[in-house]
């Protein structure tokens, strides 16, 4: 096989209609955008990032918002061989000064209203900024018209990375990790054939594309297999109800799903031309699994990934969908959970998660350290999350080693957001936990110890939080106490926190 086959690009388009003229993707405005769109569009962009002098394996950070526009951007730094680092636009400019820092882009690509702060931030390593705004504007589209619209890919290895993603642990310091061309070949390959992904199908896409779910697994699957997506800027719950009957497949996290069953206007009749409906990036409750069935007929089928690792985990496309439950383990894929000496447990018993697979990412960005502790000496990927295997193999999470919070399918790191309301004058010490919440899944709390005879305003914390971390970080709610439980050891009691506060939002 040529090595240009290594590139999931060129996969991509070995999977394209034979007729480009096909839709790839159309917008709530009625926008058309057709599988020929994708590749001239993007093969301007390729043509225009080389003629900038950036090279195959270069990295090329992207904060925008979701627009067609901002999909061939992605595709055009794979078929030029760079590095894409897609990063969430609610993002502020400390968030941003750490990225860049970090990734050392050779390019970086952000809202045309953000550019004088990130030209600020760019300065430092003499970094060209360019724009790209959702109205299909911005210097980086101007200047790319002029042009070919045709583009020779460039070839990849499989271990050549494709993608720059970052994650993070408990200590709030996000790493980078690097994604092959393989591991997204794989991965998506696997997806199209486990989800029955054919040309006739036209995915529901409401998720934003910074993200491994939105990006990977929803995009993914649509131009391996040569699908069509209605392609929604962001969920709304009226928009979704009326593209619905018109889609045969939907991905979302829990929280979209629970929306759709608090309108009346979600109906079984919703629902005529659906086939599937897939959640992830949160656990899904029972209780929404069953009232989602009852109401539309149709039984979520729910799965497991990482970023580290993409997707695990999956119930089956024919079988049964166990709630609770991520499914057995995908083709390819192998899990264990293990003991703290790394010995196998007995099934149903909870132990330690670990991958390992094709999947399963090449490494943090330059922390060669860090890559070796996440990983045992048999190969294995240590993902952080307790779990059970039952006797049919399906994978429950029952959670998280790592003190990481899910709310509305995206993570938060509670160091971060600790540092944070810890440098507030009349702080002692603070705690985040996320507690279940209706909507969100979870939403994060800050148990916050205030100095003596001091008194602080919830209000004015959470928006000090809002002043220095994205939205979705801040806490929604504070509350304030004289000290924080402890054990013996001197460390914080977060269980215990968890368990206080488990009413906090009903």
């Amino acid at each position: 096989m040529p090595s240009s086959d290594h590139n999931l690009f060129s996969r991509f388009a070995q999977r394209f209609p034979a007729s480009t003229a096909t839709v790839l993707l159309e917008t709530p405005a009625g926008q058309r955008y057709s599988y020929a769109d994708a590749l001239s569009a993007s093969a301007r962009l390729a043509h225009y990032l080389t003629d900038l002098g950036l090279e195959a394996g270069d990295r090329v950070t992207v904060q925008v918002s979701k627009s067609p526009e901002s999909l061939w951007l992605y595709l055009a730094c794979l078929r030029a061989g760079m590095v894409y680092q897609p990063l969430n636009d609610a993002y502020l400019q400390a968030e941003m000064a750490y990225f860049i820092g970090d990734a050392e882009p050779s390019l970086i690509v952000c809202d045309p209203a953000s550019q004088t702060i990130i030209a600020g931030l760019a300065k430092k390593r003499d970094c060209p900024v360019l724009t790209l705004g959702t109205a299909a504007n911005g210097s980086l589209i101007e200047a790319s018209r002029s042009c070919a619209p045709e583009f020779e890919t460039t070839p990849r290895n499989r271990d050549d990375p494709a993608v720059l993603l970052y994650s993070s642990g408990t200590t709030g310091e996000p790493k980078g990790a690097m994604l092959t061309h393989g591991n997204l070949i794989a991965n998506t390959a696997t997806l199209v054939d486990a989800w029955g992904f054919t040309p006739d199908d036209r995915l529901l896409h409401a998720l934003p594309i910074f993200h491994a779910h939105g990006l990977f697994v929803a995009t993914g699957c649509a131009l391996m297999s040569g699908a069509s997506m209605a392609f929604l800027p962001r969920f709304d719950t009226d928009t979704v109800v009326g593209q619905l009957p018109e889609c045969t497949v939907m991905m979302g996290v829990p929280t979209y799903y629970g929306r759709l069953l608090q309108t009346p206007k979600f109906q079984h009749e919703t629902c005529r031309n659906m086939r599937l409906f897939i959640s992830g990036s949160a656990a899904l409750l029972p209780e929404t699994f069953k009232a989602f069935e009852q109401r539309s007929g149709h039984a979520i089928l729910e799965r497991y990934g990482m970023t580290e690792t993409l997707m695990n985990t999956s119930n089956p496309l024919d079988g049964e969908r166990r709630p609770g439950t991520v499914g057995p383990p995908l083709p390819g894929v192998s899990v264990r959970v293990v003991d703290a000496n790394n010995d196998g447990t007995p099934n149903g018993s909870v132990g330690n998660l670990q991958i390992r697979g094709p999947n399963v990412f090449a490494g943090y960005w330059r922390r060669p350290d860090r890559t070796a502790q996440e990983f045992t000496t048999d190969g294995w990927f240590r993902t952080g999350d307790q779990a059970t295997i039952d006797a049919d193999g399906y994978v429950s999470i029952v959670g998280r080693s790592k003190d990481m919070i899910i709310t509305g399918g995206l993570n938060v790191y509670p160091r971060e957001v600790e540092q944070v309301i810890d440098q507030i004058d009349g702080v002692a010490e603070s705690a985040v936990v996320g507690i279940s919440h209706p909507d969100f899944g979870e939403g994060v709390v800050a148990v916050v110890a205030t100095e003596a005879d001091r008194e602080l305003e919830e209000r004015a914390v959470i928006r000090t939080v809002r002043e220095q971390l994205a939205d979705f970080k801040a806490p929604k709610r504070i509350v304030f106490v004289a000290q924080l439980p402890r054990n013996t050891m001197g460390k914080v009691e977060k269980a215990q926190l968890r368990e206080d506060l488990a009413k906090v939002f009903r």
